[in-house]
């Protein structure tokens, strides 16, 4: 950040009074600009025994698969942003189930955060981040070709709980994959 987004003075990098961490703050107006992790948002969205997933018609991690999620939005709540991050990546309806899973990934500011959702029908189809759309049952799951570590780690305790009868709540952090030499 270079200019402050209140009054257009340039910014200092520096550690408010009363703050511990560095900030981009304006010293025309005091405008402190906090920057948080942005809060990622989706569901497991499951029929009888089978769950949607969605292949990725984007960066990053293009034409690989992953549950429904994205982004939450200002003014809505972490339920609301699954349902509609599955009806836009997925034209699927959901009702919102139980919380399932929360990762932090602070390496890139990031918390996922993942419900259990019951498929209202089976009228849906790719969206248009998405290249295909499809329900999986356990043995079909695309394993080697899942886009990120949180739905990896999400539908691994997922089965595990299945199988065990009981769905627990998972929080886990997903720390930086080791650079490789």
């Amino acid at each position: 950040m270079k200019f402050c987004s209140n009054c257009g003075a340039a910014v200092a990098h520096r550690i408010p009074a009363g703050d511990t961490l560095p900030r981009h703050v304006c010293d025309a107006c005091g405008t402190i600009h906090y920057q948080n992790p942005k809060m990622i948002v989706g569901c497991i969205a499951e029929w009888e025994d089978r769950i949607l997933l969605c292949r990725r018609a984007i960066e990053p991690r293009h034409g690989l698969w992953t549950v429904p999620a994205g982004f939450m939005e200002n003014g809505e709540t972490t339920a609301q942003g699954a349902a509609r991050e599955t009806l836009e990546e997925a034209n699927a309806r959901v009702e919102i189930g139980p919380l399932y899973a929360m990762y932090n990934i602070p390496h890139i500011n990031q918390v996922y955060i993942l419900f259990r959702a019951r498929l209202l029908d089976l009228d849906f189809s790719a969206g248009s981040e998405s290249l295909d759309v499809r329900l999986f049952e356990e043995a079909d799951i695309p394993w080697e070709q899942l886009a990120f570590a949180t739905v990896r780690n999400t539908l691994t305790h997922y089965y595990a709980d299945r199988a065990a009868g009981e769905y627990r709540f998972h929080l886990g952090t997903i720390e930086r994959a080791p650079v490789k030499s």
